[in-house]
């Protein structure tokens, strides 16, 4: 999702690589769970966040869809995600003692929290949002073990091809009739989110070869 934001307001000024230290360890989070409530339709799923909780919850898209997840309307892109309780505006995955329930394949953006990236030249940095989360930090880690990812050169590699792509819709956007853009949107829903991946094949080459058949 693109922001039109002043770094300098929400951050701390940095700009890191995943190699580099930022303050970033707050204890488990001890029981808080405050970033996954009252966060409305802002957490966008990408296609590899969707085909982890495909393989980890053994559901299809459809079937998240009907329980978990839902679409919006992001930069005149129709996305999926995290679907709030209509009861108590928390995300849906929680379980019943306010812990993810799918921690270990949980959202791209969940795992980034309380970082942000800027895309710039192809290829992004990361920056520390530091009115986000409501707990203090307390130790520096190293990005790339915050966000607990494998083969996490291949899927910085995805990101920035992913962010790209979008880009290039979103861009067309204003330019495109209202039967030009749904057209875009349905095919892009199709292409990578409802046509199932083979859970047994590396999803990066799978996810390569279906951004070349639809640029």
């Amino acid at each position: 999702m693109i922001r039109d934001v002043d770094l300098k307001e929400i951050s701390d000024g940095k700009l890191y690589d995943i190699n580099d230290m930022a303050k970033l360890g707050v204890d488990d989070c001890s029981g808080c769970h405050a970033c996954c409530c009252g966060m409305g339709d802002s957490i966008t799923l990408d296609p590899y966040d969707v085909y982890r909780l495909e393989k980890g919850l053994h559901k299809s898209f459809e079937m998240l869809l009907a329980e978990n997840l839902e679409l919006r309307v992001a930069d005149g892109v129709i996305l999926p995600c995290l679907k709030m309780k209509e009861t108590s505006d928390s995300c849906t995955l929680l379980n019943d003692e306010g812990r993810c329930s799918i921690h270990a394949f949980r959202p791209g953006i969940c795992r980034l929290f309380p970082l942000g990236r800027i895309f710039e030249n192809n290829t992004h940095k990361y920056f520390l949002q530091v009115h986000e989360c409501k707990k203090q930090r307390q130790t520096k880690l190293k990005i790339k073990k915050w966000l607990d990812t494998p083969e996490l050169g291949k899927y910085e590699s995805y990101i920035d091809k992913w962010h790209y792509f979008l880009k290039g819709i979103t861009d067309k956007a204003g330019e495109l009739s209202e039967e030009e853009l749904k057209t875009a949107n349905m095919k892009i829903l199709q292409t990578f989110y409802v046509n199932p991946y083979d859970m047994e094949t590396d999803f990066y080459e799978q996810f390569d070869n279906r951004l070349k058949n639809i640029l």
